[in-house]
């Protein structure tokens, strides 16, 4: 009988263990080949503020999970709804504030929590659980909080005897001329907006346009007196001097402070919440339906919950905490100091952003375009 010669096989010719551990040695290459791919997708993607979580921090994170952090920048919630809105996909997780928070769930945006995957989630301070923006916490895990104040050179508006406790200083020309393109407010419509409407004496969830409409024209007459528009460069223009004056976030104000301090410079930056008022802002973690690792955002979650490395965002970057856990590892002169931590007094003069309906928020996008163009 004739026909094809079947090809030699050396596993053919093994017993059948032979051949089992050949295919396990096999495996066990392909595994190793396979494991730096594995590790190389063991990425958490991160959509944060600027400056709102140290590198100490991350690293400390990173070796516990054996995972990679990657982190985009945002400087302002409309920025962060923006990209989001235009089809931006592929975050685990979130830091917006409160009234993004809102708008977020609204959109049907978040992935509920796995409360059963964050076991520190009592260490949040009563306070801030059960917020109004996302009630019983389904989505949100408080992080931190921040003061939308003044920041400014001590010696200079010493020596030109200008008030550093009210938001005349940004507003009123007869400050203003004295200090003119030393100025920067928040490239922010919601917040530089707020800011002129506290001065007036109005609440920053006013309904009424006409109120808004007063606070556009305040900041008309302001501007020619500004320098810039700033959500970030005003921490580095302040510490070294080019600015003298700065709208913007309390924990950034406390980096121009420490920045100055290291350089030696031969100046000192304050801060201070104004008397008329100012924006509360309470930043969460949220987790947005386009990430693929929910597993990995609830292990961040739980360790940010965590009493010594939730003290972090308090003594490394200068914000107020929400967790009662890390009260006793935050610096004392951090702890007292009160445009971080607000007194009751202050607490009662502070407001958070709401969301608006959309009319008004067009209308507000109408004027900030006024504004910028202007």
């Amino acid at each position: 009988m004739t026909g094809r010669r079947r090809p030699f096989s050396g596993a053919a010719m093994m017993p059948s263990c032979g051949r089992r551990l050949l295919l396990a040695a096999a495996l066990a290459v392909a595994a190793g080949m396979l494991a730096p791919f594995a590790r190389a997708e063991d990425v958490l993607h991160l959509y944060n503020w600027n400056n709102y979580i140290s590198d100490d921090t991350l690293r400390r994170f990173e070796q516990r999970c054996g995972c990679r952090v990657r982190q985009d920048y945002y400087s302002d919630n409309e920025e962060m709804l923006a990209k989001l809105e235009a089809g931006a996909v592929g975050y685990d997780l979130l830091v917006p504030t409160g009234n993004a928070v809102e708008s977020l769930i609204r959109r049907r945006a978040l992935r509920p929590l796995d409360k059963a995957r964050l076991p520190h989630l009592g260490n949040v301070k009563p306070e801030f659980a059960n917020p109004w923006f996302d009630p019983g916490n389904r989505y949100s895990v408080p992080y931190a909080s921040t003061v939308t104040l003044i920041g400014y050179n001590v010696e200079k508006l010493r020596s030109l005897g200008l008030p550093t406790d009210s938001w005349a200083l940004i507003f009123e020309p007869r400050h203003l001329e004295k200090i003119r393109g030393k100025v920067t407010v928040l490239n922010s419509q919601r917040e530089l907006m707020a800011a002129a409407m506290r001065y007036l004496g109005h609440s920053v969830q006013e309904r009424d346009p006409t109120k808004w409409e007063e606070a556009e024209r305040l900041i008309l007459r302001a501007k020619p007196y500004w320098a810039t528009f700033s959500n970030s460069t005003y921490i580095k223009d302040l510490a070294i001097g080019n600015i003298w004056v700065a709208h913007g976030y309390s924990n950034d104000m406390f980096r121009a402070r420490e920045d100055a301090k290291a350089a030696g410079r031969p100046f000192g930056i304050g801060f201070t919440t104004p008397k008329e008022g100012a924006v509360l802002a309470v930043d969460s973690f949220v987790l947005h339906k386009s990430g693929g690792r929910p597993d990995l955002a609830h292990k961040f979650i739980d360790f940010m919950l965590e009493g010594e490395n939730a003290a972090d965002v308090s003594n490394l970057i200068g914000a107020g905490n929400t967790n009662a856990a890390a009260m006793p590892h935050i610096r004392p002169e951090i702890a007292a100091e009160p445009a971080i931590f607000p007194p009751p007094a202050t607490l009662r003069q502070l407001e958070m952003l709401r969301d608006f309906d959309p009319k008004l928020r067009r209308t507000l996008s109408r004027m900030w375009t006024e504004i910028k163009v202007r």
